[in-house]
């Protein structure tokens, strides 16, 4: 029998979703919890990882290294290494989207405020957004809305974990009170959601965020498939923005949450999800 695990460290509702859709198929379903974990990595992969493995971490670190030691050991990881690395690094995502030609907002890195504020007054005309390059759920993100603001962040960043001093700005789009997210699964966008702003100009639902169900058109699928297969196969959650330009993909997330997408739409997105990781067996 096809034994399927899943590894996290923290269950939510999607990992009980997806231990039941993987039984319902039946499938044998061991749950690991990442920090139970030792990584021999002169032996082999333990019989407890199965025939298949959802990286589930709601942390990226300890996704991206339980991944890697699998899939170097010869296990199959969905999402893979390469495509967990890029997915959650925004910088990486960025580059792999300019590179495809998938459309997305202007944006410069920078690794010093002296050249952050250069590229902020300069290339990005005085106003944008600045990210961690990982990071989730809008934590760390702020609306630079002119130089004094841009001042304050970016210095208060420079004394912050190393990693904040990595500058990542985003050209602020003027958007109608919400984005989008797609769900995508190999080559196939499953359902989307508006996410309607929990503040002024975020619309992560972990900040207060409304869902609500978007409907699929040609464009929007295009784009966001086109944005998952930059990053590589896998399974993701591709943030959308439209603009007066159309749509414009601004992040892309591995390990996503569905709960409310599933909710809105009744989409069997966990469903989805365990077929495509059958699928990589195959």
């Amino acid at each position: 029998m096809t034994q399927v695990s899943i590894v996290y460290d923290l269950v939510r509702w999607e990992e009980k979703a997806l231990m039941k859709a993987a039984q319902d198929r039946g499938l044998t379903v061991r749950m690991i919890d990442s920090s139970d974990i030792v990584m021999d990595l002169n032996g082999k992969v333990p019989e407890e990882f199965g025939d298949v493995t959802l990286q589930r971490s709601v942390s990226y670190y300890r996704g991206l290294h339980i991944t890697a030691y699998l899939e170097y050991l010869g296990h199959p990881v969905v999402n893979d290494l390469n495509s967990t690395l890029i997915s959650g690094n925004k910088m990486l995502s960025s580059l792999a989207f300019v590179k495809n030609r998938v459309p997305t907002p202007h944006t410069v890195v920078a690794l010093s405020t002296e050249k952050a504020m250069e590229a902020f007054s300069g290339i990005l005309g005085g106003r944008a957004v600045i990210k961690p390059v990982t990071g989730s759920w809008g934590r760390m993100v702020a609306l630079l809305r002119d130089r004094d603001a841009a001042e304050a962040v970016l210095e208060d960043r420079e004394h912050m974990y190393p990693l904040y001093s990595v500058s990542y700005l985003q050209e602020f789009v003027e958007k109608p009170g919400r984005d989008i997210r797609v769900f995508v699964a190999g080559d196939r966008a499953l359902a989307a959601i508006y996410r309607y702003g929990g503040d002024q100009w975020r619309t992560n639902t972990a900040r207060g965020g409304r869902a609500e169900k978007c409907p699929i058109d040609s464009e929007l699928e295009d784009v966001a498939v086109r944005a998952a297969r930059a990053v590589g196969p896998g399974v993701y959650g591709v943030d959308v923005m439209e603009s007066k330009d159309g749509y414009l993909v601004h992040e892309i997330n591995g390990t996503t949450e569905f709960k409310n997408t599933v909710a809105q739409t009744g989409v069997d997105i966990p469903g989805a999800i365990v077929d495509y990781a059958l699928s990589v067996i195959k």
